[in-house]
């Protein structure tokens, strides 16, 4: 029994340092003065310095968060109508077939979903007329589609386990579906709800494989950008670009955490301060 917690403590940390020593290394590096991305030529920051001012990096930037930003909320907005839908209206027709529309992308290849998002966008280009171009709106509607399904999982999953029975009593004492799923419903699962929009935001961010598909000349986000630069080998820049995104990732979970978690306790303290009235 002792050897076990031994056993899985050493496994857990050779993990954790597959994981983390080479995004530690690439940080190391990305202060390195050598335009040779392997070797060591001393301090410097004049990586950071002219990636700043290049003006490619800041405009696939302001593009994929333009895109991440509106896909994430059309996303974490449909995703919480249909997970509302799936726990609390059990039985209904086409259930099923509603179900399985909404988790398809969750178990598709995303090669898959970019081929199909792709020849859709060519058929209602040639028989509508729009869109006219792929670019902004077509990777953000392919967004939008892959990630409603995270959404949609997580908002399901805090609502079997919130407690239906504060909703039936608002009901039972008048208050109309619309007031209840407003003032009840929504503030109850507000964490679940800000946690899916945040991953929402983080697949739009750094997807890849199914922008490649949708967008046109043009319109290169910043993984693109980097996937494209990355081909011509991994020079410095591109530690000091992926740096960057590494701390405005980690600033803005820890963020999250704080706020969820504080949500969490007033939440607590509410609740505690309605049942010592209660009583």
């Amino acid at each position: 029994m002792r050897r076990r917690p031994i056993f899985l403590i050493t496994v857990m940390c050779f993990g954790f340092a597959f994981f983390y020593i080479p995004i530690l290394s690439m940080m190391v590096y990305s202060f390195n003065g050598s335009r040779l991305a392997t070797v060591w030529g001393g301090f410097s920051t004049k990586w950071y310095v002219s990636l700043l001012s290049n003006k490619q990096v800041g405009a696939a930037l302001l593009l994929s968060l333009k895109i991440a930003v509106v896909s994430a909320t059309a996303a974490t907005i449909l995703g919480t109508m249909a997970g509302i839908t799936l726990a609390r209206f059990r039985r209904f027709k086409g259930r099923t077939l509603f179900s399985g529309l909404v988790t398809a992308p969750l178990i598709m290849p995303e090669v898959i979903t970019g081929i199909s998002s792709l020849m859709l966008f060519i058929l209602m280009a040639k028989f509508l007329g729009w869109p006219s171009s792929r670019g902004f709106t077509t990777v953000t509607l392919a967004h939008i589609t892959f990630s409603m399904v995270f959404v949609t999982t997580i908002i399901q999953s805090r609502m079997l386990q919130a407690d239906r029975a504060i909703e039936e009593a608002a009901m039972d004492l008048g208050s109309k579906p619309w007031a209840v799923l407003f003032d009840i419903t929504l503030p109850v699962i507000f964490p679940a709800i800000l946690s899916g929009w945040l991953l929402a935001f983080t697949i739009s961010l750094d997807d890849v494989v199914i922008t490649s598909f949708t967008t046109g000349p043009g319109n290169t986000t910043l993984p693109l950008l980097i996937w494209s630069k990355v081909k011509l080998g991994v020079t410095p820049d591109i530690n000091a670009l992926a740096t960057l995104t590494v701390l405005v990732v980690g600033a803005g979970v820890a963020l999250a955490g704080y706020l969820l978690n504080r949500s969490e306790k007033r939440r607590d303290a509410d609740a505690r301060l309605a049942y010592r009235d209660n009583d």
